[in-house]
């Protein structure tokens, strides 16, 4: 339920939007539906694009202040909480969101206007992973990448939770864990710089069953499990 003039602003926009068109919805009419002045809608928003988008930059600062707090040593969990900060605004707005999707898809304005925002993610989580990497081997270039693949994780399962092909929060949640495990792999460095990997097997094991153990253990990043042996 809409608490703030800005909430109800948001909700009378959204109901305006849905019920006439974005085009022929003007600011006046958003302002009245809300119970509110003009002077109070610009207050909030500066222009009627503004009402529609989501508030980028307190989700900015509040993804700011978790990575700045995080270490190197803690810095892979700092980008998963950081992400999911953004992932919990959008579920917390719910079909607010998913009608904004629909809107940035037919107005061009809008369209332009999440795509800009999502480099400014890419550029805030760029000049934390610098600070990790830029002293470790290709780690300017290791920097880019994770945070481009970061944003590029996030968005590709918000986007389908934006279009109803997943409904459940705690799926959506799982999804994006499961896309950052692909996204934080370059965090980590080249696979061949850590301590070898080995897998002892049995002479009755089959090539097949060896070839899955030695997968199984290059993608824990560690030796296989003993008991597997």
């Amino acid at each position: 339920m809409a608490t703030t003039s800005r909430d109800r602003l948001v909700a009378a926009a959204f109901e305006l939007f849905a019920g006439q068109g974005y085009d022929a919805t003007t600011v006046d009419e958003i302002a009245a539906r809300a119970g509110a002045g003009r002077s109070t809608f610009f207050r909030h928003f500066p222009t009627k694009d503004d009402v529609v988008l989501p508030d980028h930059d307190a989700l900015l600062r509040r993804v700011d202040e978790r990575l700045a707090t995080a270490s190197t040593a803690g810095r892979e969990v700092a980008l998963r909480e950081a992400a999911g900060i953004v992932l919990a605004h959008y579920l917390a707005e719910g079909e607010t969101a998913r009608t904004r999707y629909l809107l940035a898809r037919s107005v061009p304005t809008i369209r332009d206007r999440e795509i800009a925002s999502v480099q400014r993610y890419v550029r805030l989580f760029g000049k934390h992973v610098h600070r990790w990497l830029d002293a470790e081997p290709d780690g300017p270039l290791r920097a880019e990448l994770v945070a481009s693949s970061v944003v590029i994780a996030h968005n590709h399962v918000l986007r389908q939770w934006l279009r109803g092909d997943v409904d459940d929060p705690a799926t959506t949640r799982a999804l994006v864990d499961r896309a950052l495990d692909h996204a934080l792999a370059v965090l980590r460095g080249p696979a061949g710089s850590g301590p070898p990997t080995i897998v002892i097997t049995g002479a009755e094991r089959d090539v097949e069953q060896v070839v899955r153990e030695v997968r199984d253990a290059l993608g824990r990043g560690g030796p296989a499990d003993p008991g597997k042996s």
